[in-house]
């Protein structure tokens, strides 16, 4: 389906439509002046620094490749992570300094492409992973269990469901040679395997920081995730 080497979650150029394209940039900077409009006015010297080690983070983990089938290859995402830590806001910003940095200077997912990657990895991974937390947490109280399952849960769907998206977005552009029936199952299944994966690494960086009482959770954003047990 995609080229020997290729990661399956960043998009390289050629792959997507210039309608695509336009559209899925056009969306990723809506919500990126959006986000910013949030977080403009309460940033802080130590949050910034905070985005930076966490975004440093992820990068490290996403270098790290499982291989399946058919020459490609899947990662750790990390994007309901940094929605978990950091809320939706700041969490974008996270995974949009990684996304752009592998595009640009590794040229790891394409330059025309990098409004969908961005979109996929950083606005609904972020964002499905920081609600699928919020819920669980909200239902069955700030417990070390409820963060366990909600980190979990917010790690393995927020992933399936940017694979998902990822695979419309391949299978709808009619200059890919596969159509939306083989991309989107291919996609989809793959990274609801393996984001059993996602969501465990992403319980456990959770968990192990709160046990640690890690300055990196006390310095994000209040609203993103309580701060008591």
């Amino acid at each position: 389906m995609v080229h020997r080497g290729a990661c399956a979650m960043h998009i390289p150029d050629g792959y997507l439509d210039p309608y695509w394209c336009i559209a899925t940039y056009a969306v990723t900077i809506g919500f990126a002046i959006l986000a910013f409009k949030k977080v403009s006015k309460k940033l802080t010297p130590e949050q910034i620094t905070a985005i930076t080690v966490l975004a440093a983070a992820i990068f490290v983990a996403q270098m790290l490749n499982w291989p399946i089938p058919g020459g490609t290859s899947l990662h750790f995402v990390g994007g309901a992570l940094a929605g978990i830590l950091f809320g939706p806001w700041l969490g974008f910003f996270v995974l949009a300094l990684v996304v752009s940095t592998q595009a640009i200077v590794f040229h790891d997912g394409g330059i025309t492409t990098l409004g969908a990657n961005i979109l996929n990895m950083g606005i609904i991974d972020v964002l499905v992973g920081y609600g699928v937390y919020k819920l669980v947490t909200r239902i069955m109280g700030n417990t070390r269990r409820a963060r366990l399952i909600g980190a979990f849960l917010g790690g393995w769907l927020g992933i399936t469901l940017a694979g998902t998206m990822a695979g419309i977005e391949i299978g709808l552009s009619p200059s890919f040679p596969y159509g939306i029936k083989i991309t989107v199952p291919v996609m989809a299944g793959w990274h609801a395997l393996l984001g059993i994966i996602e969501g465990i690494i992403t319980a456990l960086v959770v968990d192990q920081l709160y046990q640690r009482r890690s300055s990196l959770v006390y310095v994000a954003q209040k609203q993103a995730i309580p701060t008591h047990a």
